[in-house]
């Protein structure tokens, strides 16, 4: 049984990499979906798709239709979802993706530091399971194969 697993979180290192490789290494049947990753295409894609905003605020509006949309129907798709929160950027988009996650019933595993536990305490006790490591976030989901 493959299961597809949504990997929530930031966009500006390779942490999803890190996952598939462990998950891989592991030989778990997963197969993994999440944001777009390509910065400059996800900023950009509501132009791409509309044509040129008339200002930054439409053009952030009209990417965030698109990637709403987009992240909407991965989500629906997915079995689980793993939420990374890490301390070197702004959460904003894992938080929402967490919390969509929980509002379509779908299995959530928060990975977040212990220096994050006090402002995401109500988001961590919303979720299945919460866990410090990428490890912990996938011997979660390998429990399920045994």
């Amino acid at each position: 049984m493959e299961l597809t697993v949504y990997l929530a979180g930031q966009i500006h290192d390779d942490w999803r990499n890190d996952v598939k490789s462990k998950a891989k290494e592991q030989d778990l049947p997963l197969h993994f979906v999440g944001p777009q990753e390509n910065h400059e295409r996800s900023d950009n894609i509501g132009e791409v798709i509309m044509g040129e905003q008339p200002d930054n605020i439409y053009r952030d509006d009209a990417a965030s239709s698109v990637n709403n949309f987009r992240t909407q129907v991965l989500l629906q798709k997915s079995d689980a979802v793993i939420a990374l929160f890490g301390e070197n950027y702004k959460q904003w988009n894992t938080a929402m993706d967490a919390s969509a996650a929980i509002q379509l019933g779908k299995p959530l595993i928060l990975v977040r530091p212990k220096s994050l536990v006090h402002p995401l305490k109500e988001l961590s006790n919303q979720a299945n399971v919460t866990v410090e490591t990428i490890d912990q976030a996938l011997a979660v989901l390998n429990y399920i194969y045994e």
